[in-house]
């Protein structure tokens, strides 16, 4: 049975495709076929082949130990570095949440792990009705969720928590990742959400210094 999990974040630029990649090139080095895969990504850019591409797509296929095609591990791609949504309707594109779900199927078929990759936080609108909480219950695989270490954190990662709850979904655990290096009370901080948050704390990654983590890989 393939292992996956979807990596959420609290915020956008918390470090998901850093802890992302991480947890594909673990797998990996443990000698399982893993991939990442990211369902929606914007700010693309045009390479030399002339498909669009995201650098966190090129991050995660970086690590990965499994070929697959862009439109299998990023199925939906936009110039514009906006909100998912909106960068759709610029596009003229309805992002369908099956379309990924189908593309997801797909990875899990030809891999061991397949990691996912959030965009911006859990309830970031994908289309008109929809957010990536609704994608999350559709592909229902456990969350991990990076939580990125500054001022407002604690908020943002209970508020994301209880969410997870009301929506049914299963956190498998958390990764504190510090994005300030100048975060006052970083340790008290950090006590505060294991001490509220019911899932383990995987892996405290100090600024600047390699993630590891406590999931059997």
């Amino acid at each position: 049975m393939t292992k996956s999990y979807f990596i959420i974040g609290t915020d956008t630029h918390v470090g998901k495709t850093y802890i992302a990649s991480a947890l594909v090139k673990q797998f990996a080095a443990s000698g399982l076929k893993s991939i990442g895969m990211k369902p929606v990504a914007s700010g693309c850019q045009y390479h030399k082949n002339g498909v669009l591409m995201n650098e966190d797509v090129a991050a995660l296929m970086h690590v990965s130990n499994v070929s697959a095609s862009l439109d299998m591990i990023n199925p939906y791609r936009f110039a514009a570095a906006i909100a998912p949504h909106i960068a759709a309707e610029q596009a003229g594109v309805s992002i369908s949440l099956q379309v990924i779900a189908d593309a997801y199927q797909a990875l899990d078929g030809i891999a061991d792990v397949v990691i996912v990759e959030g965009a911006g936080g859990l309830l970031v609108p994908l289309n008109a009705s929809q957010t990536l909480a609704d994608l999350a219950v559709l592909i229902d695989i456990p969350l991990i969720l990076v939580v990125g270490m500054r001022l407002g954190c604690i908020n943002h990662a209970l508020l994301t928590v209880e969410l997870i709850k009301a929506r049914g979904l299963k956190l498998a655990g958390w990764v504190a990742n510090q994005i300030d290096p100048h975060m006052s009370m970083f340790e008290e901080n950090l006590a505060s959400l294991q001490k509220r948050i019911a899932a383990p704390c995987l892996s405290v990654v100090r600024w600047q210094t390699q993630a590891h983590f406590s999931l059997g890989a």
